[in-house]
């Protein structure tokens, strides 16, 4: 049985030092990598919680999060898209739709529509968060074929955004298998945060699949 109170006490310390150890404005760039370290564990205690059942502490913990992704960015090179994306993820995970729609509207104003694999997956996130399913099929067709992104994850936000939930069945049980034979998770914690992230979409569009894991809540 995995410890979720005790994950989410060694996310929340580690927040807590870089909240403690966080520099000045001067210094940019220790200061954006700093503050993504605290939204990572802040995201880290929020998913925590949420596995251990505890929503109410998990949203809090996931807008702390959004709030350090945010400061962050403005400081962070061009191109740093893990930042929006996980924005979008800790506002799908806590539930907060309006937020999500909000936070998705200005990934697509930072142009998360751009070349690379982590900049399309930002704007399939937030097109699909919007419900513009066409434009995100589009960008997630591309994803799908790329030998420098998971194929079952690209596959699966395709089938999203085509409303097919047979093929949809077989690319979000691949997403969870790639998680359930990784021995490496972000921040140590054992949880298919993906999967959660997917299936939430899935689900507004009624083809969410019935999946049953340790690694989800």
């Amino acid at each position: 049985m995995v410890d979720w109170a005790e994950h989410a006490r060694r996310e929340e310390a580690r927040y807590r030092d870089g909240e403690a150890r966080l520099p000045d404005a001067e210094d940019q760039d220790v200061r954006q990598r700093q503050l993504t370290r605290m939204g990572n564990a802040a995201a880290g205690v929020g998913l925590a919680r949420l596995m251990g059942g505890d929503t109410e502490e998990a949203r809090e913990w996931f807008a702390r999060a959004v709030d350090r992704y945010r400061e962050s960015y403005p400081l962070a090179p061009p191109g740093s898209w893990g930042r929006p994306i996980a924005i979008l993820k800790a506002r799908i995970l806590s539930g907060d739709w309006d937020g999500a729609e909000a936070d998705a509207h200005w990934t697509l104003e930072q142009g998360a529509d751009a070349e690379s694999p982590i900049g399309r997956y930002a704007g399939a996130l937030a097109l699909l968060v919007l419900g513009r399913d066409e434009e995100a099929r589009v960008i997630a067709e591309g994803l799908r074929t790329r030998e420098d992104f998971p194929a079952p994850v690209g596959d699966a936000l395709a089938f999203i955004a085509a409303g097919d939930p047979l093929a949809y069945i077989d690319a979000i049980e691949a997403v969870l298998e790639s998680f359930e034979t990784r021995g490496d998770y972000l921040e140590d914690l054992p949880a298919a945060d993906t999967v959660v992230v997917l299936q939430a979409l899935a689900a507004r569009r009624d083809m969410a699949a019935e999946l049953s894991s340790p690694l989800l809540p």
